[in-house]
């Protein structure tokens, strides 16, 4: 096959981490010689990321890679790479599964897939989802935006929800040091990138398998120690991160947001149920009590700042009234956004085995109770953005409507108003909040010239 004929297609499914994962292995493949190709067909490299923390994102995937197995018959130099979490899971079962691929790898390979791809190249059917230590990324990643970027600060993840595949998939917590990743930023904030999102599946838990302590005896390595060293890199003029977790989230962080201009008013922290014994089944280690303080503590420092989360309606055994204690919880908080998720038993976790598993009618309808309750409570919290004036850093053209652009506020509210993405793109503008709707925001520029952040 000739260089000039190498074109390849990701499709990625589930989280930040694999999308992420996503733009690492699309580099490779540039670096290597490949082009992006939009449609699938006309791709001779077929990459899916995959995801395995709901049942139906593994059914996607099996669809998806039916249709390009069959494709790989008539089309014997179509490459089949399958990466991701369904990969690490299913390992070598995927391949009896799915003959036709020739590559399964786990996410901790992604840095590793041009030897992977050489491999293939020699005729063999490789699979890679042996533990690994981490290589520190070299790679530039394809980024997917221009103004926006995905910096990954800890792979893997050490807790053991009983629900939750990730530990088994993604591998021990693995730190990347601090200055690996200011290098990653000061490189994004020369490339024109205006904002960072800093990454991990537990992201709290970031430096503790980093060795160093203070003089006052505390580990020198902690998200907020993170958010002082890359604080000042020149050209990135807003910082994120996610996610949270309750049992690590500290008042240092929250006043370390407060106290850094560039670090966006927003706060990522799932609760998964607000009943304490579903939480005790689900090992996540702290109590609804120990939530609600979290949320007061960031409230009483920043009361405008964004709150958003994720919540598990119909974990075995869950009762009608324990469900009802996640719905008061949600009512109490009113948050900005919720990601909401009937259980599903994922193969290889504890809480797949119990025998007391609700029935799809009874999750099906507390899902639907959650979710109407959600957009009644966003649509509260939403009013204090009316007639407001907000600053959005621009990041696209809005696709159902030309006239306009769309970027987030500090809280990361999407908002839309009349301009051109030519003249707007990875500017922070002024405007004046119109209109307010649950999860989204319309408005007027105050002026199309660029303001200063705060």
């Amino acid at each position: 096959m000739s260089l000039d004929s190498r074109r390849y297609h990701i499709t990625t499914y589930g989280c930040q981490m694999n999308k992420a994962d996503s733009e690492r292995m699309a580099g490779v493949l540039e670096n290597m010689g490949y082009q992006w190709s939009e449609n699938p067909d006309d791709a001779n490299l077929i990459l899916c990321n995959t995801c395995t923390i709901r049942d139906n994102a593994e059914h996607k995937v099996y669809s998806y890679l039916g249709r390009q197995a069959k494709r790989k018959h008539a089309q014997p130099d179509l490459t089949l790479v399958v990466a991701g979490c369904v990969a690490q899971q299913e390992g070598d079962a995927l391949l009896r599964r799915v003959p036709e691929l020739d590559l399964v790898m786990g996410p901790q390979h992604a840095n590793r897939l041009q030897d992977l791809l050489e491999q293939v190249a020699n005729g063999q059917q490789v699979l890679a989802t042996e533990p690994i230590h981490i290589v520190e990324d070299i790679t530039k990643p394809r980024r997917d935006s221009a103004v926006t970027a995905w910096v990954n600060v800890i792979y893997g993840c050490n807790e053991r929800c009983t629900y939750c595949v990730v530990p088994n998939v993604r591998g021990v917590e693995q730190s990347r040091t601090p200055e690996a990743i200011r290098d990653e930023m000061v490189q994004l904030g020369e490339q024109g990138f205006k904002e960072v999102t800093l990454l991990g599946q537990n992201i709290d838990a970031y430096g503790r398998d980093l060795p160093g302590t203070t003089s006052e005896g505390r580990h020198q390595h902690t998200l907020t120690d993170l958010l002082y060293f890359v604080h000042d890199v020149p050209g990135i003029e807003r910082i994120r991160f996610a996610t949270s977790h309750p049992r690590y989230f500290t008042e240092r962080l929250i006043q370390a947001c407060y106290e850094l201009p560039k670090v966006c008013e927003h706060f990522h922290i799932p609760f998964q149920s607000g009943d304490n014994d579903v939480l005790k089944a689900m090992s996540r280690g702290y109590t609804h009590e120990k939530y609600r303080r979290i949320i007061d503590n960031i409230r009483a420092i920043m009361p405008d700042a964004s709150i958003s989360a994720d919540a598990i309606v119909g974990f075995p055994g869950e009762t009608e009234a324990q469900f009802m204690n996640t719905m008061q919880l949600v009512e109490d908080i009113e948050f900005d956004l919720l990601n909401t998720a009937a259980y599903s038993p994922r193969p290889g976790t504890p809480a797949a085995l119990w025998e007391n598993q609700l029935s799809e009618a009874v999750k099906a309808d507390r899902l639907q109770r959650l979710n109407r309750l959600v957009g009644v409570c966003a649509e509260l919290r939403s009013q204090r953005y009316a007639n407001r004036i907000e600053e959005v850093l621009v990041e696209d053209q809005n696709p159902k409507d030309p006239t306009q652009v769309m970027g987030r506020t500090r809280g990361n509210r999407l908002t839309f108003f009349p301009g051109k993405i030519e003249e707007l793109r990875s500017q922070v503008v002024s405007v004046k909040v119109t209109e307010v709707r649950s999860f989204s925001l319309t408005g007027e520029p105050l002026s199309s010239l660029a303001t200063t952040v705060r």
